[in-house]
């Protein structure tokens, strides 16, 4: 049963807002590390000041960053990043709903079909667009539980805050610099596509670089080189006989998926010449951190595999494969099982009626929870609008409806926290 207080906030909360919020989101194309992305944060800044939330705004140092020993890495190039984070009053907020704004690069533009990949197009119950998914319908709740808190009147006891983050997609450099600023909370949530789920632990990732060496030679003449790519094939057999043996046992909480830690291989380049034997192949891709594993344990686990299967190969043997651990390190991170967050989030779902979440579950992704649980010691869970199988995906799309039941739990989840009253 909702009390009056709650019913009331509920009320206030602006549906069509709240669409025409993620479709303006979805239209700045914020790839990662790109000018638009601090654009977004400009605009983030200035829409939760409107709603008379005090905000911090400020311009990553980046050196500063990346010369600290925690720095969970990047990937992409950039020159410049700005924080966000906008709190509801003094003191220490009792929750904290923080989302990214960068999305991933597009891919293959013929595969978005008629739709721009950044129009924000609009087809019954579903948005389109780069980042629709992933996260921007997940900002768009932050922000519409901002504004339904401050068109309720409401008085909260304790402080709401919303922290908006960059560079998410390439390691956490947000997230990171929004801790090491000292923001913080009692418990966060991220709107991560969840399919509606509350999620409370996740695996990590590790990005590496391989380098496997050739010989060159004329096409006419293979025989007399050694091609860098078949040099390859042995190491990656020995990289897919590596992640059969890393997801042998998978952990409950991934309710039934086979492959919670994948070994994925994204991009691969070989030679230079179409007649001439490859004289170098450059693999890069994605090593998968089990739940509680150091990742030192994880890139020991994966040299170790390379490095045999080096020491098995005539060529290889003599000429070793480089590996080097580039771009974004992602541990693996949770919250503990009784920690009342849980069940709260949970309640708060079911009570604003939404659909009951089937209980805690864990993803095979990384993601922010696992700074905010292990630098800020902050309770944290992911929850949100989305099925994750659209993120990166050409046509990335998301739910309206899942949009909407997912602001009105976390109006309802921050009423609750916050200590609201007339």
């Amino acid at each position: 049963m909702l009390t009056d207080v709650e019913t009331h906030a509920l009320s206030c909360l602006d549906e069509t807002a709240l669409v025409g919020d993620l479709v303006e989101l979805v239209r700045i194309p914020s790839i990662t590390g790109t000018d638009a992305e601090s654009e977004l944060q400009h605009r983030q800044a200035a829409q939760l000041a409107g709603f008379g939330m005090d905000v911090d705004s400020w311009k990553l140092d980046l050196a500063e960053l990346t010369a600290d020993p925690r720095f969970p890495g990047t990937e992409a190039e950039r020159v410049e990043g700005y924080g966000v984070v906008a709190t509801s009053g003094a003191g220490h907020p009792a929750l904290v709903l923080q989302g990214h704004v960068d999305v991933v690069p597009l891919g293959d533009v013929a595969r978005w079909g008629d739709g721009a990949p950044f129009g924000g197009r609009i087809t019954g119950d579903v948005v389109h667009g780069r980042g629709a998914c992933d996260m921007k319908a997940g900002v768009a709740v932050n922000t519409a539980v901002a504004r339904t808190l401050a068109a309720s009147g409401l008085r909260l006891e304790r402080p709401f805050a919303v922290h908006s983050v960059v560079s998410e997609e390439d390691g956490g450099l947000g997230a990171f610099a929004t801790l090491v600023r000292g923001h913080g909370g009692d418990a966060a949530v991220i709107t991560e596509p969840t399919s509606g789920q509350v999620v409370t632990a996740h695996a990590g990732s590790l990005t590496f670089t391989l380098r496997v060496p050739g010989l060159a030679a004329h096409g006419s003449t293979r025989t007399a080189g050694v091609s860098a790519f078949e040099a390859y094939l042995p190491v990656h057999r020995a990289i897919v006989e590596l992640e059969r043996e890393r997801n042998a046992d998978p952990d409950p909480l991934f309710a039934g998926n086979p492959l919670p830690y994948p070994i994925s291989v994204g991009r691969i380049s070989a030679g230079d010449w179409a007649s001439s034997v490859p004289d170098r192949l450059v693999a890069e891709g994605r090593l998968g951190v089990q739940l509680g594993e150091d990742p030192a344990h994880a890139r020991e686990a994966f040299t170790a595999a390379v490095a045999a299967a080096v020491r098995a190969d005539p060529w290889l043997s003599d000429h070793p494969v480089g590996v080097v651990w580039s771009g974004g390190q992602f541990a693996s991170g949770a919250t503990p099982d009784d920690d009342p967050l849980i069940g709260q989030v949970a309640a708060a779902v079911a009570d604003s009626g939404g659909r009951p979440p089937v209980g805690r579950l864990a993803v095979p992704y990384g993601s922010d929870l696992r700074l905010y649980t292990g630098i800020g010691g902050i309770p944290t869970l992911l929850y949100g609008p989305g099925d994750v199988r659209m993120a990166h995906a050409p046509r990335e799309q998301v739910s309206i409806t899942e949009t909407l039941e997912a602001a009105r739990a976390l109006v309802l989840m921050a009423v609750r926290r916050c200590g609201a009253h007339r």
